[in-house]
């Protein structure tokens, strides 16, 4: 139970279903109320797939191309980095992006299920939990089902979106998005430097 608790935690604050709602409601502003629901549930499932992806397969991928978690750490915390950007700087995107994000299936995937919900952490969480090295296959199935109650949250979260919304309106969303995208930018910049320093301990 302490495994799964654990587990629990950990993937809750690389996925961060609360710092997830701000960018569900700031990419989906111009759509109806049920487009934002399809949204959300498309947005889920893709996640769900990329995580348990990597929760399955992710170790063995690394391994077969050389390639060292610390270093997976570093590259996921620039795209982080970049994401934050855009959230801090939401004006500045380029046309060719904001029509992206005015389709709704486009906008499920990317910013929504990558990078927002399945994160470059989420994903390195997700390797690292079920590390083969490390744990037996009854903690990997723990840390499994812990990151599937976490992306049960998120969907619940951005289902309730709709109500949220209201209360803060156009301005509120915007406000939010660029102080979690500051937040967001402090994280990134935390992964870049913990992954460089185990990199060079290694």
């Amino acid at each position: 139970m302490n495994d799964w608790i654990s587990s629990f935690v950990f993937f809750f604050a690389v996925i961060d279903p609360v710092g997830t709602l701000p960018v569900f409601i700031a990419v989906t502003s111009r759509h109806t109320e049920w487009q934002r629901r399809k949204i959300a549930l498309l947005a889920v499932a893709v996640a769900t797939g990329i995580l348990t992806f990597f929760l399955l397969l992710g170790q063995y991928l690394l391994e077969a191309i050389g390639v060292p978690l610390s270093a997976f750490q570093v590259a996921g915390g620039i795209v982080l980095f970049l994401f934050a950007l855009t959230m801090i700087f939401g004006e500045g995107k380029p046309e060719s992006e904001v029509e992206i994000i005015r389709d709704g299936r486009e906008t499920a995937i990317f910013p929504l299920a990558v990078p927002s919900i399945a994160s470059p952490g989420a994903m390195l969480a997700a390797v690292v939990l079920t590390d083969n090295h490390r744990f037996d296959p009854i903690h990997q199935v723990k840390s499994a089902t812990a990151m599937l109650a976490v992306l049960g949250i998120v969907l619940v979260l951005l289902l309730a979106a709709n109500w949220i919304y209201r209360w803060i309106g156009d301005s509120g969303a915007s406000i939010v998005s660029r102080v979690m995208g500051l937040i967001l930018a402090s994280v990134a910049t935390t992964n870049v430097l913990v992954g460089l320093q185990q990199f060079f301990m290694t």
